[in-house]
């Protein structure tokens, strides 16, 4: 389910068959001008892989409005902001969290985080195909559905 007014209603008559929340994590900075196509991508590419990452797993995931922080912000201080949200998410049957991120910076905070990271690798953008952009996603999903699907198994 997306964060979106159709799925929200379908979502609260649902409640407890969706135990798991995916956050997408980006970064962005508008005062660095040479970064900005580079976020902007990577913006584009989390999107592309956490919508397909909730089809595949439709009917038990809700997938969360972007969590967008500054490339430069302190990435603990970044950390106690996103408690803030998964405590608000835990007042709802969310069993599971996940963040995804293309960002590597939050694998120092990792172990802090109240969920767990998804990190991929980036994907670079120039010379590439949107197809083999496409291909390279669909093959992401399939690793992280599995991962996904062996937290569950544990609960």
């Amino acid at each position: 389910m997306k964060w979106t007014r159709q799925d929200l209603q379908q979502y609260r008559h649902a409640k407890e068959y969706v135990d798991t929340m995916i956050i997408p994590l980006l970064p962005f900075q508008l005062s660095h001008d040479e970064n900005l196509e580079h976020n902007a991508f990577q913006r584009e590419m989390v999107s592309a892989f956490t919508r397909e990452l909730e089809k595949e797993l439709s009917g038990r995931v809700m997938l969360s409005p972007d969590y967008s922080y500054l490339s430069s912000a302190d990435k603990e201080a970044e950390r106690e902001r996103i408690h803030t949200w998964v405590t608000d998410i835990q007042f709802q049957p969310f069993g599971h969290v996940f963040f995804v991120t293309f960002d590597s910076e939050w694998k120092k905070v990792e172990q802090a985080l109240e969920g767990t990271l998804i990190w991929l690798p980036a994907i670079v953008e120039e010379s590439m195909k949107s197809s083999e952009i496409q291909s390279i996603i669909r093959g992401q999903v399939q690793e992280v559905t599995k991962l996904i699907r062996s937290y569950w198994k544990r609960s």
